[in-house]
């Protein structure tokens, strides 16, 4: 797994860990969870964008037409049509695939820290969980899972923990 991070609010200070590091572990361990061989997973690339309230706003507003900030955006790349996201990228994704180095574009992740910070504190856990949640559940989403039914939303929910307990990643 490979992540292209854009911090220019200087968030990995912040978490006192290299972001993209955290960011790659995370990304890693949601494409093992979901079955996708090593050597595909190696390939795949996805961006992560660090912003802050007044940003996160206006992505939302242009893309979502909803003029509000909110804590993580995720636009996915693949379109996965009901199918489990290891079949599709082990069959071969080409127009998602960056000619020149082969890798697999799975999408881009935006986070606003600041949102990040303030669901830290109110949640009660480190930033470094809080940043941790949210880079898993963008993940499944770049996946194709969502969760605009209750049972959409149980299903990522059950996914994100068994990201981040496999990890060690807790609240508290």
């Amino acid at each position: 797994m490979i992540f292209c991070v854009e911090d220019e609010r200087g968030f990995g200070q912040i978490l006192g860990e290299d972001i993209v590091a955290l960011a790659c572990m995370i990304g890693e361990r949601v494409l093992l969870n979901e079955g996708v061989e090593k050597s595909i997973s190696d390939r795949i690339e996805a961006s992560l964008y660090i912003v802050d309230d007044d940003e996160i706003r206006e992505i939302n507003s242009g893309h979502r037409g909803i003029d509000a900030a909110t804590d993580v955006l995720s636009f996915p790349n693949i379109e996965y049509d009901g199918e489990d996201a290891a079949s599709v990228l082990e069959a071969g994704v080409p127009d998602s695939e960056d000619p020149e180095t082969g890798h697999i574009l799975l999408g881009d992740i935006v986070i606003d820290s600041d949102r990040a910070l303030l669901q830290a504190k109110e949640y009660g856990h480190s930033v470094r969980r809080e940043f941790s949640f949210l880079i898993a559940h963008s993940m499944l989403h770049l996946l194709g899972y969502d969760h605009m039914t209750e049972d959409e939303a149980k299903l990522m929910e059950n996914r994100q923990e068994a990201v981040l307990s496999g990890l060690g990643i807790t609240r508290g």
